[in-house]
């Protein structure tokens, strides 16, 4: 009963981040690895739990959904993401829970510097690079590996590149963003769903918590400045990540 009221109370506070402002997995994936889940066991499980309140995000944007990217149809793009998220969610299940405990302070890493320079990124290089379809569908491609093998901040790391490929629009991008990023979480929940690697009762009481706290973040951030909930949410990230590499490399 603890470990249950534990994790439902990790899933409200995961997607009351996600609703503000990103980073819930930084929640939820040291939530499960504590209560005794392995860590590739407990990715696939934050990925499946926080998976309904990603879904509810992507049917906000509905209408938008269809805006090309870097003048691409965006349908195209969904193809490419689901090979993508397809390949990372198999590459993580290829993957030992005592090689992805040595990995993934570097992939928290990765999006806690996502998060905290993603935007900043996204305007110094607007434009840098030129958009040809092959290179976009690289880069898409890997953007769909990551979703699939972990995910953090991938929305972010999406918006970043399609700006340096000259997206300007970034409030058009969120139908998009919201698209790929579910369609790449999608096949990958699939994936560990089939692979019998998410650890259902621990996942549904994560997940039953991000039901609530969806709505309670959503409720917040109406009321509470922007930069207050990002500096929150940088000063989580921050602090897991340290915590993790401590846990990897110097315990």
């Amino acid at each position: 009963m603890n470990e249950t009221v534990f994790l439902f109370g990790a899933g409200v506070l995961a997607a009351g981040m996600n609703a503000l402002a990103g980073g819930g997995s930084f929640v939820s994936l040291p939530a499960l690895i504590s209560v005794g889940v392995p860590s590739v066991a407990a990715n696939a499980s934050s990925t499946a739990a926080l998976y309904p309140g990603g879904l509810a995000s992507a049917w906000t944007y509905h209408d938008k959904v269809s805006v090309p990217v870097c003048g691409i149809d965006v349908r195209r793009l969904i193809g490419v993401t689901l090979a993508g998220g397809l390949a990372g969610s198999l590459l993580l299940l290829w993957t030992s829970s005592a090689a992805f405990d040595l990995i993934l302070p570097w992939l928290l890493l990765t999006a806690t510097l996502a998060i905290i320079f993603g935007r900043r990124i996204a305007a110094r290089f607007s434009g840098l690079a030129t958009p040809s379809p092959g290179l976009v569908f690289i880069v898409q491609f890997c953007l769909g590996i990551y979703g699939g093998y972990f995910g953090g901040a991938v929305g972010l790391m999406m918006v970043a590149a399609w700006s340096i490929f000259g997206e300007t629009d970034i409030k058009a991008l969120n139908g998009p963003r919201t698209l790929l990023v579910s369609a790449a979480n999608t096949i990958a929940v699939i994936a560990f769903a089939l692979a019998g690697a998410i650890r259902w009762p621990q996942t549904l009481a994560v997940l039953a918590g991000g039901l609530i706290g969806g709505y309670l973040g959503a409720r917040i951030g109406r009321r509470v400045p922007a930069r207050v909930t990002r500096l929150m949410t940088i000063a989580v990230t921050a602090t897991i990540t340290t915590v993790f590499f401590a846990r990897a490399y110097w315990t």
